[in-house]
């Protein structure tokens, strides 16, 4: 028994991620080598993801969308629009979510979101979840580069309105090579938009 418990709580949470574009298979990456189990998902059928798995490797498969957002933690890297289908995928009661995603038109030009920021639309569209806002400053190729270098390591910008997961966040990407920023509540996340001071920036934490 106690053996069993012991493997029990040296389990790593699993990983949902919800949209299997460039940003979703570069932090499914991330996270497979870390060791947790990653389930990736897009609009399609699982097969369609099948050489994306066999080439992110580790503990990772395709599911569907449903499927993946039953994961411990979700990330959500889906075009803006579709949105929509969020809000019926789960219960999301006392779930972390990060919100990968940036307010772009299907020709990827950005949308006039008025007062609001993306992520409390989308905090809206999850309601009960703790959501941080990280992954979604950097081209897709920065980010997947090596994250830490002699000079030091690179910064993800995050913001949330719940602590806990904001530290829950930054001790997850830490273990990636990454240092992780926090510039505030969802309200401050308007600097992570597109066209927004932080949009694009990449820097370093020098050691």
């Amino acid at each position: 028994m106690a053996i069993s418990l012991i493997k029990i709580y040296n389990m790593k949470e699993s990983i949902g991620i919800i949209g299997a574009g460039s940003i979703g298979q570069t932090v499914a990456k991330y996270f497979a080598n870390a060791g947790y189990e990653v389930i990736l998902s897009n609009s399609k059928a699982p097969e369609s993801l099948s050489s994306i798995v066999k080439a992110i490797g580790g503990n990772t498969r395709a599911e569907l969308v449903a499927e993946a957002a039953q994961a411990d933690i979700v990330v959500l890297a889906l075009p803006w629009s579709q949105i929509n289908v969020i809000p019926s995928l789960t219960n999301w009661d006392n779930k972390l979510v990060i919100d990968a995603m940036n307010a772009y038109s299907p020709d990827f030009q950005p949308l006039d979101l008025g007062t609001q920021r993306s992520s409390e639309i989308i905090a809206g569209y999850v309601k009960g979840a703790s959501l941080v806002k990280m992954f979604n400053t950097l081209y897709f190729k920065i980010l997947a580069e090596i994250p830490e270098s002699d000079q030091g390591n690179r910064i993800l910008f995050f913001a949330g309105d719940d602590a806990a997961a904001k530290q829950k966040v930054s001790e997850i990407i830490t273990t990636f090579g990454f240092a992780g920023v926090d510039i505030g509540d969802l309200f401050a996340s308007k600097i992570q938009e597109p066209n927004q001071p932080l949009s694009g920036l990449n820097t370093l934490k020098v050691k």
